[in-house]
């Protein structure tokens, strides 16, 4: 569990009832700027939910209503796209690993879709955003970027990012192309996304025919990921392993407990899987700090809530923990503690996927 002044802090907030958030710690991350740094930490004075620079832990709820930046609020609309990967043509993820349980079905072929926003003028070398579990919350990002790529607010103006929201490979849990996608402790799943998907954004047909001179911007700082569960776990692994590549990540209920396949070979060096990040080796708390922004998530009744620590399954008490290791180690990062919702629960994303996404982007500036 969390230290007992972290939990206290929580406690405290729970009784009062917040009724948005409740600001509790900062933390900056590496490779922003100094100016940023500062404009951040006399955001931090203020527990205003809106506030783009507020790091640390919030709570929220038990009552949710949709944020009107997610809705159609009548501003320009983008193009979306879709095409299909087939496994079998892969280097990477061709659904044929020795780890998988024959019981589980493999997908033949998984979707691609991508929302290029009205905002996005051809030839810049765009900023992008990867979603799993596509198509998920896509439409939800869509109109966050429509409404936000033209809010006159700046300090909740949205850079024109391109969404990629990327099927799993099927199945779910140990054993599953999915699992294994996404609950594997190493750098696999991110080398899947830049050396596999985006090229194939970038040369789709139709996406040229629309873009003829679209790109993806070069900078990890420019580049996001968000996932739920274990779409959650993979997202860290992303920036963990390869922060040379992505920079921002956006967890919601993420797994990150001992659900690795129990064959894999990652199990010699991480035995107990994602667990490992916040307890077993304290991956964060150990490790050299790196240079990424995160965002994580737990809800009040996510699955196995009360489990006993030596289950390494409790979701509750990993993502605590991991917000912990986060915030002890200088991380720019925020936790949401959402009441009376559940795992990867959509009244939580309506209510809160906005301002994650504004948080998320802060700081950044197109090079």
């Amino acid at each position: 569990m969390p230290s007992h002044s972290r939990a206290l802090r929580l406690g405290v907030c729970i009784v009062l009832s917040c009724a948005t958030f409740g600001v509790l710690s900062a933390a900056f991350a590496e490779g922003e700027s100094g100016a940023n740094a500062n404009r951040e930490s006399a955001a931090n004075a203020s527990a205003d939910p809106k506030n783009p620079g507020a790091n640390g832990d919030f709570v929220v709820g038990p009552d949710y209503k949709i944020d009107p930046d997610l809705t159609d609020r009548g501003n320009a609309k983008g193009k979306r796209f879709e095409f299909a990967m087939p496994l079998a043509e892969s280097k990477i993820f061709k659904g044929d690993d020795k780890t998988l349980d024959s019981r589980k079905k493999v997908r033949k072929e998984r979707k691609i879709f991508v929302y290029v926003p009205a905002a996005y003028k051809d030839g810049r070398k765009a900023p992008i955003l990867v979603t799993l579990d596509g198509p998920s919350n896509l439409k939800l990002v869509q109109n966050a970027v429509d409404n936000l790529t033209a809010s006159q607010d700046a300090g909740r103006k949205l850079p024109a990012f391109i969404t990629i929201s990327v099927e799993n490979g099927g199945d779910d849990s140990k054993g599953s192309e999915r699992g294994l996608e996404y609950d594997t402790m190493s750098d696999r799943f991110a080398r899947f996304i830049n050396d596999e998907v985006l090229p194939a954004v970038l040369a789709n047909k139709e996406i040229r025919a629309a873009y003829p001179n679209i790109a993806f911007t070069d900078d990890p700082w420019g580049k996001a990921a968000m996932g739920c569960s274990s779409g959650g776990a993979a997202v860290l692994a992303m920036g963990w392993f390869r922060p040379d590549l992505f920079r921002r990540l956006i967890t919601y209920s993420g797994t990150f407990v001992d659900q690795q396949d129990d064959d894999a070979p990652e199990e010699k060096e991480y035995p107990l899987g994602a667990w490992e990040y916040h307890s077993g080796k304290k991956l964060i708390e150990n490790g050299e700090k790196k240079p990424l922004r995160i965002f994580t998530h737990v809800a009040e009744n996510d699955l196995r809530a009360n489990d006993p620590e030596e289950t390494y399954h409790n979701w509750v008490m990993a993502n605590r923990r991991t917000a912990a290791a986060l915030a002890a180690k200088g991380y720019a990062y925020r936790f949401i503690f959402s009441k009376a919702s559940r795992h990867c629960d959509g009244k939580v994303f309506e209510a809160t996927l906005a301002d994650t996404l504004v948080w998320m982007w802060r700081g950044y500036e197109a090079k």
